[in-house]
């Protein structure tokens, strides 16, 4: 975690106003309302209109739940996002995907392990992040495994949760309980 206490406050769900309620009400994870959410409180405009947009990525992307978790993972991981790497290894888990996926994720592209469109999802992460760009080379090879709404799904969740890392790291969203933070992560 790159903050060890938070410089945006949480706030507590039985706190809440009616804007808060309305903005955040039901985003909820295993029955209970994450650390993200809490601290989004401070902001309800924002979290209200944010909320669209991740739900579009979280639940009705074109692409499948296993790509999608690939792509977040990874760009967690290159964000230094302790919290957003921690929570999204159990998503990714909910997704099949193991624990040595989750160490090849931190090895990038090269990792023997990967399909080549897995390959490819984090090659185009890693490109984003680092160029907000993805190289013409990368682009034709998802353009042979994904048609044109779910490449664009790729480059929208690669970016929502670049965002999402700067929040969280920036903010300092301390992690909720049952999580680990990676110790690669520690700084």
């Amino acid at each position: 975690m790159r903050l060890k206490t938070p410089r945006v406050h949480p706030v507590p769900v039985e706190a809440w106003n009616d804007a808060q309620r309305e903005a955040l009400g039901k985003a909820q994870m295993g029955g209970r309302v994450l650390n993200i959410f809490k601290t989004l409180a401070n902001h309800t405009g924002l979290a209200k209109r944010w909320m669209v947009f991740a739900n579009h990525i979280m639940g009705k992307s074109e692409i499948t739940l296993r790509d999608r978790e690939i792509v977040i993972l990874r760009i967690g991981w290159l964000c230094k996002s302790g919290y957003e790497w921690g929570q999204h290894v159990v998503i990714g888990k909910e997704c099949g995907m193991t624990d040595e996926e989750m160490e090849f994720l931190k090895e990038g592209a090269d990792a023997a392990h990967w399909k080549e469109n897995e390959a490819l999802l984090i090659k185009a992460t890693d490109e984003l992040h680092g160029d907000a760009f993805i190289s013409d080379e990368t682009w034709q090879g998802l353009c042979s495994h994904y048609n044109t709404q779910q490449i664009m799904d790729i480059v929208f969740t690669a970016g929502q949760y670049n965002l999402v890392s700067m929040a969280l790291n920036t903010l300092g969203v301390q992690l909720d309980e049952g999580m680990t933070l990676d110790p690669d992560l520690v700084r």
